[in-house]
């Protein structure tokens, strides 16, 4: 067999690997889905939604945290949305080749691969002791936008970095600033990519339990927070929780509620790949 031959083979023999372990991914994903559904769809309902926790399982329901869930998210994304594109924007338009830019880079490179319990050990120090915060829903949301903030960073650099460089010497050739060619053509042009990744960042905070775990967020809240000083819970403490028990019963809300989450999960995923098809079928470079 010459070395033609053998590439072949290896060429094909690499895609059959690839594709079986794609269809072996998707079987367990499709598996897990049809198991939760199976147990969790029939509990599913309007009293299960606007029912508050109770150590009864057939009258507990999810309303407290999911609307937690929708005061952390909210919260996390005006707080890391303006700080993490900003800290794009000025790395990759306004950043110079110097070693303290170097050493911001390889450090967000690297935050973003910390895990989730070590941001949380952060918040706890910083917003709910130094900042006495306590455990409240301000606290939680600061550690998450702590945690995504890298992801955004990242994702608004290379969203930028994508634009093509002949539309930023149009605009300078012009006579247009430095801020008016990021602001008329280059955040445009890349603002798809950019509310991608910031939506892509959310889906991952609005699934995260140990940060907030850490913070001091409660497994059982009897009252709908009110406002970003209270005290709150959320759905992935609130399955943590119901898992934990020994009934069976709580086992089955615990299944009905991971469905309410992949549902918004899904959601905010489908209206990123959204987002992206609309900006990338009006950009025509």
């Amino acid at each position: 067999m010459n070395s033609t031959e053998s590439s072949r083979l290896k060429d094909k023999a690499f895609r059959y690997i690839g594709m079986g372990t794609t269809i072996a991914c998707v079987l367990i994903l499709a598996i897990f889905i049809g198991f939760i559904l199976y147990q969790g769809i029939n509990r599913l309902g309007w009293d299960f939604l606007m029912a508050l926790p109770s150590r009864f399982a057939d009258q507990s329901g999810i309303y407290t945290a999911w609307i937690g869930t929708l005061w952390v998210l909210g919260l996390t994304t005006l707080i890391s949305f303006p700080l993490g594109v900003g800290a794009g924007i000025y790395l990759e338009e306004y950043g110079k080749d110097t070693w303290l830019n170097s050493f911001l880079e390889i450090n967000i490179a690297n935050l973003a691969g910390v895990p989730s319990v070590i941001y949380g050990l952060l918040g706890l120090e910083a917003f709910v002791r130094i900042m006495k915060m306590g455990n409240s829903i301000l606290a939680g949301s600061l550690t998450l936008a702590l945690l995504i903030l890298p992801i955004i960073i990242v994702s608004t650099r290379e969203s930028i970095r994508a634009v093509p460089s002949s539309i930023r010497d149009a605009s300078n050739a012009l006579g247009a600033t430095k801020w008016q060619t990021i602001w008329n053509q280059i955040l445009p042009a890349s603002f798809g990519g950019i509310l991608t990744g910031v939506i892509l960042a959310l889906s991952r905070a609005v699934g995260e339990t140990a940060p907030l775990i850490v913070v001091g967020a409660l497994a059982y809240v009897p009252f709908a927070p009110q406002g970003p000083l209270d005290e709150f819970t959320v759905l992935p403490i609130q399955i943590f929780n119901w898992v934990t028990r020994p009934q069976h019963e709580f086992v089955i809300n615990a299944a009905a509620a991971i469905i309410v989450l992949l549902v918004i999960t899904f959601a905010m995923n489908g209206i990123a790949v959204y987002l992206r098809n609309r900006w990338q079928s009006k950009m025509n470079w």
